[in-house]
């Protein structure tokens, strides 16, 4: 119950995009093609349902939602997320959508929306875990490995917060998805993934025990869809989120996927 506090809490808390839109007053894309990419690997926020096979999420329902009410037909499709940024900054996608925290050396590449989410990073483990309980007393177990992926909030945060600052530290294991690190966390292949809890929690949830979440949280990440540079979807969007938040669907979705969804079942 921690855990849900912090989030709602800080959903409570991201008061950063104006509420004045109506959606009376979202402009009418006029049924065009949007092209939406994603990873389909960041439970709740977007991946495949482990019993229908369908892609679904908390990203999704916005997303729809978004496209129902600026009057566009959105085509979903994937991409890994090392690549995600560099294909959408090429326009080869519309917008991007994986719990992507806006960094400012991110803005160089891609537009991004204003925040729809913000979350906090924790410690992934194993669930018999006893060796380390936070991060200082995992920076202190020399044979700890963390898992992540390259050029991710979390493996940043693994360098810089957690271990030594050098980037090339042998204790870093990278993998391709966020996915494979949380494989190789249960097979004993590493010893922690830093997640944002929205991710974190949805593996917790569907692993009956086998992980878990510790330590306190170790930063604040606000999320947004990303854009090819000078994107004229970035208002409509902009303005759909005010909306959606104005009138009180992004709480519904809130309470939907990270308070009733279970994962697994």
């Amino acid at each position: 119950m921690l855990f849900r506090r912090t989030v709602l809490a800080s959903f409570a808390a991201l008061a950063l995009v104006p509420l004045a839109a109506s959606a009376a007053e979202l402009p009418d894309l006029g049924g065009k093609s949007v092209v939406v990419v994603t990873e389909n690997a960041y439970p709740p926020l977007q991946f495949v349902d482990p019993k229908s096979g369908k892609a679904i999420g908390w990203e999704y329902d916005a997303m729809n939602e978004i496209a129902k009410r600026l009057n566009f037909k959105v085509e979903y499709q994937n991409t890994s997320w090392d690549a995600m940024i560099q294909a959408v900054s090429d326009g080869q996608y519309n917008i991007g959508m994986t719990g992507i925290t806006i960094k400012e050396d991110r803005k160089q590449k891609v537009d991004f929306s204003d925040p729809y989410m913000r979350s906090q990073q924790f410690m992934l483990v194993r669930g018999e875990e006893t060796r380390f309980a936070d991060a200082k007393s995992f920076g202190e177990f020399k044979d700890g490995l963390v898992g992540a992926q390259p050029g991710t909030t979390p493996f940043y945060t693994a360098v810089y917060e957690v271990l030594d600052g050098n980037e090339q530290n042998p204790r870093i294991k990278l993998f391709e998805t966020f996915g494979a690190t949380v494989q190789a966390l249960k097979a004993g292949d590493v010893d922690v993934v830093l997640t944002d809890g929205t991710a974190g929690k949805g593996y917790v949830d569907a692993s009956n025990g086998a992980l878990k979440l510790i330590g306190e949280p170790l930063g604040t990440e606000d999320f947004g869809f990303i854009f090819p540079k000078g994107s004229d979807l970035v208002s409509p969007v902009n303005a759909a989120i005010a909306a959606l938040k104005a009138d009180g669907t992004l709480d519904t979705l809130n309470k939907k996927w990270f308070l009733d969804y279970k994962m697994g079942e």
